[in-house]
């Protein structure tokens, strides 16, 4: 007989608080109309989390995103949670940190971290500038979603179709950052839409951080090089990433995902040569089944190569090679 499963611990949310008694509680769900704020006190270091379009597939209600990361440093978090995928273009958010700040509710804060990926990013961005002090974390974020102002933007249409972009506040979070002190963004650059977005986001208060052959997911490829935990603890002692953290980042040239990543814009870009040497020095480590695939195919268009070159060097797919 087959035993079915354990149902799942009913989840342990905070209790609901009112507006006036946050800045006296230790935990609270502080609840909107298009999403709600949780919070849980730790310590004088406070991470404000948003959701993303990842995040909302899972049915609310839900932990807030990096909710285990964050208990893990021992920090406070305010997740901020949205019920759609809206880009949190809807007044509940932008209203609901305002009313904490009326209410004093930061100041018990020695430091105040926003962190997004993506859709959360560019509400980090966006908000940050309403909590004094705070620095944001943003990883691939979107500019704006407003076809105006980002006609390159062609990505994820009809969460975009539903939500609106034509409401002028908090429409650009471009306009947010040099009201922001200090921001590392991390961006693939080759990933164009990303790039595009993390242009108009530069300024000499933000760190750039390119994130080669992460995608639209340098979220995932810094868990997968576990550099989240110290990067986070990095950047709220000191605003700004170092040697640690891109010591740690070296470690995405044996993470799969960024492999096949960088295969495949190899093979678009039509750099059939080094495509040929990533995949014979891939193939050397482990049996990857695109690698492969890819080989054969630059053989096919390519006859002319020599199929027995020697395997490549460690050092010879740099990412400068693939700007």
């Amino acid at each position: 007989m087959i035993e079915a499963d354990a149902p799942e611990p009913p989840l342990d949310m905070p209790p609901v608080a009112q507006l006036h008694e946050v800045c006296a509680r230790e935990r609270f769900l502080l609840e909107g109309a298009h999403g709600n704020l949780w919070f849980e006190y730790r310590s004088a270091t406070l991470f404000v989390t948003f959701d993303n379009l990842a995040t909302l597939d899972t049915p609310y209600p839900r932990m807030p995103w990096m909710h285990d990361r964050v208990k893990l440093l021992g920090a406070s978090l305010l997740g901020v949670q949205s019920f759609r995928k809206d880009w949190f273009r809807q007044p509940t958010t932008p209203a609901q940190i305002a009313g904490l700040v009326e209410q004093g509710f930061f100041e018990r804060f020695e430091r105040i971290i926003f962190v997004g990926a993506s859709m959360g990013a560019f509400a980090a961005l966006n908000f940050a500038p309403l909590v004094q002090g705070a620095w944001v974390l943003a990883f691939s974020p979107q500019s704006t979603m407003n076809q105006r102002i980002a006609p390159f933007e062609k990505r994820f249409r009809y969460s975009v179709k539903r939500s609106d972009w034509s409401e002028p506040q908090f429409l650009d979070a471009a306009t947010a950052v040099p009201h922001i002190a200090k921001v590392a963004m991390f961006y693939d650059p080759l990933e164009d839409e990303d790039k595009r977005h993390a242009a108009r986001l530069a300024g000499p208060n933000v760190q750039m951080i390119p994130c080669l052959g992460s995608s639209h997911q340098a979220i995932r490829l810094v868990i997968k090089c576990d550099a989240l935990p110290r990067m986070m603890d990095e950047f709220a002692q000191t605003g700004r990433l170092g040697q640690a953290f891109f010591k740690n980042m070296r470690a995405r040239t044996q993470v799969r995902s960024w492999r096949r990543t960088i295969v495949d814009k190899l093979a678009k870009r039509n750099h059939p040569k080094l495509l040929l040497r990533a995949c014979d020095f891939m193939l050397v480590e482990k049996h990857y089944g695109f690698a492969q695939a890819a080989r054969r195919q630059v053989l096919q268009d390519h006859p002319e190569l020599d199929v027995k070159q020697s395997f490549l060097d460690r050092d010879a797919v740099s990412d400068d090679s693939l700007e």
